[in-house]
């Protein structure tokens, strides 16, 4: 019985029709694919004379195109409200989770790349990061990070504050596992409150699986002093 539910699958499949304005569509979301693709490997993946230091913008991506570990989708979002986007993205983070990797040690590398063709420029900067913010925390806990990625984005680089590396051809969002090296990330709200959610959360991730004993007493010494200030901003309230 299995087997013929497989097979009607299949064939069902393999008849599918499309009208001309959904091949439309589909060609347009292909294009989106290819280009986010052709950023990924030439600028993501390959050295920046801008960077400040050694290396490839993202050290991630190399070893992310050479297990196939990268996973993109195009995101329609015309008269979507930013509820509507945000409840959408978050069923990419359970998708995410419940992802299976045959192989564990490829894990670190998988990533979703969500493509929002339909966000124009000017709506980029509000939209894409209100909702990167917006749902960050719900994230890091989770033990994943999630990045803005759009041509007017003013994030720096950690090595060369004229860099920009989180600027995209088309406005996206990336979702991965968190690392130790993305302590920095997790240590710049100015919000005490949210400092602490997020330093908790990545010591709570690594544990005792720490691999960097000075990331590892950073993290500590950044929370004291996240705690510090909190207590600190309560007294004079």
């Amino acid at each position: 019985m299995d087997f013929e539910l497989n097979n009607y699958s299949i064939l069902l499949k393999l008849m599918e029709l499309y009208t001309t304005l959904e091949i439309e569509q589909q060609y347009k979301d292909i294009l989106c694919l290819i280009e986010i693709m052709e950023w990924v490997k030439s600028f993501l993946g390959r050295p920046h004379p801008n960077l400040g230091r050694p290396g490839v913008v993202c050290p991630f991506v190399p070893h992310a195109l050479k297990s196939n570990s990268i996973r993109l989708a195009v995101i329609r979002t015309k008269d979507l409200y930013p509820e509507q986007i945000e409840e959408i993205v978050s069923c990419y983070r359970d998708i995410f989770i419940e992802m299976e990797v045959k192989e564990q040690e490829l894990a670190i590398n998988k990533a979703f790349l969500l493509i929002f063709p339909d966000i124009h420029i000017e709506d980029a900067s509000k939209l894409i990061d209100s909702v990167q913010q917006k749902l960050k925390p719900l994230f890091v806990e989770s033990g994943l990070m999630i990045g803005e990625f759009h041509k007017r984005n003013e994030s720096p680089g950690l090595h060369n504050p004229n860099f920009r590396p989180l600027r995209s051809p088309i406005p996206l969002l990336a979702i991965r596992f968190m690392v130790e090296a993305d302590l920095p990330f997790l240590q710049n709200p100015a919000d005490p409150r949210l400092r602490i959610r997020y330093l908790e959360a990545y010591l709570k991730c690594f544990g005792d699986k720490f691999t960097d004993e000075t990331r590892y007493k950073n993290a500590h010494q950044a929370l004291a002093l996240a705690k510090e200030q909190l207590k600190d901003e309560n007294l004079v309230y």
